[in-house]
């Protein structure tokens, strides 16, 4: 006996919402296929060259062949050390491979600095297989850019049409062209990320933080919104194996251009200092400051004869905004300082001893290298303190203006807590400054009983803001 299938009335309404969902789901997805079309052409595969100058190191004798490549080199020379060497390898160049995408027609190229790091030969490969030589405009190891200049007899180049990653929003859609491992042409999508991404070492660049599968091949290459616009040169990945793990961190377009007119005009890249060292102001800290949430670049040092110096900054200003634009993380800082014109006079908003203060500054040239303390030998005489800490006076040789006092020996308690090491130098308790060990020991002696009181530590070269709690 057969059973009629019977539908109601609610059941079939149910189907049909459920159709028309799935339906408008899948209209809501991207189509990336016309705008990989037609951006296709302007991206193009960079391979550079550097000629070996001296021969490659001996080879053990072994019966079998060491393992190449990069990751192998701690292994080879495990190798060596235990079964020996014959002769020499002949030396052979070493190569790079990257992406990059024309910007004119006349053949200017933009990739990335670490792609044709002193290379002696750079070739671009165009969509359509023909090869041109390249040659070296500029390049820019902060902000990783390099500009190429490659001439075609075949006509106006295709280009990309520029941007402005500023109205790049977090969850947008985003793709990427390059050559991951030399697979040219390869098309890669996700979503932004975060935006203004601070990496370490890399301090003047606001990278935009992206889930695009990004791997080895494809730095330099262009990072498209959904208007077939470059907003971004897609340049490091946070990896643990190597490969793509879902953070890829591109350079803003705009950054890039702003190093292309300077690397055209001057052959050189002058960026905006205004000689601090800063750090992030933490909950604790925050409490100490009287603030009443975290925000702004705390200063833990100032350069002498820096414009900061110049102008009054002093280590534990809290600088709020630079130039009318609020500071809430310190990342943000030394990108907007880095973009200023050198020379150019700037408000700048801090906070010192609870109180707000506008002072004004006077925009100096990054210089190559920033002149950094030496470090030192703790000397053996030590006192004992309330917080848990050990401290001695410096040595006549090491100390500065500002004077300071060594920790020889930790014990438990707030300092320990606090991530004070031995071997750290303090500079000041709640931004007054330490002369010697008599004067901290008075500084702590009067600390309020469970306050938050904040100490400037350098350890090594840099001086960091610690925040603990006195107990009571």
């Amino acid at each position: 006996m057969k059973t009629a299938l019977r539908l109601t009335m609610p059941t079939m309404l149910g189907c049909i919402t459920l159709l028309m969902a799935g339906r408008a789901l899948a209209v809501n997805l991207p189509d990336f296929s016309t705008l990989a079309a037609e951006n296709g052409p302007a991206v193009v595969n960079i391979s550079s060259e550097r000629k070996p100058e001296i021969a490659q190191a001996a080879r053990p004798n072994l019966p079998f062949d060491l393992p190449e490549g990069p990751d192998a080199a701690p292994l080879n020379e495990l190798f060596r050390h235990f079964f020996g060497e014959q002769g020499e390898a002949p030396a052979m160049p070493s190569e790079s491979l990257g992406s990059g995408f024309i910007i004119s027609a006349d053949g200017y190229v933009l990739t990335n600095h670490h792609v044709v790091k002193n290379a002696d030969e750079i070739t671009v490969r165009l969509g359509n297989r023909s090869e041109l030589p390249a040659k070296l405009i500029g390049s820019d190891e902060r902000s990783d850019i390099a500009l190429l200049k490659i001439e075609s007899k075949n006509g106006p180049l295709p280009t990309v049409k520029i941007g402005d990653p500023g109205r790049l929003k977090v969850g947008e859609w985003v793709l990427a062209i390059g050559s991951p491992f030399g697979f040219d042409h390869s098309v890669t999508a996700g979503i932004v990320s975060a935006k203004g991404r601070a990496l370490p070492q890399d301090t003047y660049v606001p990278f935009i933080q992206t889930d695009v599968a990004i791997n080895p091949g494809n730095s330099g290459g262009p990072l498209f919104n959904m208007n077939g616009e470059v907003v971004g040169i897609n340049s490091q990945i946070y990896s643990r194996t190597g490969g793509f793990m879902g953070l890829s961190f591109a350079v803003p377009i705009d950054v890039a251009m702003d190093v292309v007119e300077q690397l055209k005009t001057n052959g050189t890249v002058t960026r905006g200092w205004l000689g601090v060292l800063i750090q992030d102001v933490t909950r604790e800290l925050a409490e100490s400051f009287g603030m009443q949430q975290p925000r702004g670049a705390l200063v833990a040092r100032v350069m002498p004869d820096g414009p900061a110096a110049k102008a009054g900054i002093a280590a534990g200003d809290i600088i709020l905004r630079f130039n009318g634009e609020d500071i809430i993380y310190s990342s943000d800082l030394p990108p907007r300082v880095g973009r200023t014109a050198v020379g150019r006079k700037v408000p700048v908003d801090i906070l010192r001893g609870g109180k707000p203060r506008t002072l004004k500054l006077a925009v100096a040239a990054l210089p190559a290298q920033v002149e950094r303390p030496s470090r030192g030998t703790p000397p053996s005489k030590a006192s004992a303190d309330r917080i848990g800490l050990i401290v001695a006076d410096l040595p006549e040789s090491q100390r500065g203006k500002r004077g300071g006092v060594v920790v020889q020996k930790l014990v438990a308690g707030p300092a320990q807590d606090a991530g004070i090491q031995v071997g750290d130098i303090i500079l000041s308790v709640n931004s007054k400054d330490v002369a010697d060990s008599a004067e901290f020991k008075r500084l702590v002696r009067r600390l309020p009983a469970n306050q938050v009181a904040r100490l400037l530590v350098q350890r090594g070269d840099n001086p960091h803001w610690l925040a603990l709690r006195v107990p009571k």
